[in-house]
């Protein structure tokens, strides 16, 4: 059994890494736009806002209803980050104890 599980786990973790990155990418790019540094009206820029918009957003919008209003400042994805640190120690703990 653990040939097949172990396996999986790992790729759950870099799954996991890989969604931390689009995550990150958000923030930045969301900055960048804010900041008129990129233009949204450039087709790349708005492809790219558009996919981590759509990867991001199913995650993100529970977290902010539960978090309260704080104005501009918006840390859901902070919580979101924290809350994949803590899922991938649970895994790699399981990991580490199945072989």
């Amino acid at each position: 059994m653990d040939v097949v599980v172990a396996p999986f786990l790992h790729v759950v973790l870099i799954l996991l890494d890989f969604y931390t990155w689009i995550i990150i990418t958000s923030i930045i790019l969301s900055w960048l736009i804010n900041f008129n540094v990129v233009n949204i009206q450039n087709r790349l820029v708005y492809a790219v806002n558009d996919f981590v918009y759509r990867a991001t957003e199913p995650a993100l919008n529970p977290i902010r209803r539960a978090l309260p209003n704080l104005g501009n400042l918006d840390f859901s994805p902070m919580v979101l980050i924290l809350g994949i640190i803590f899922l991938k120690g649970v895994i790699q703990r399981l990991y580490l104890s199945i072989g």
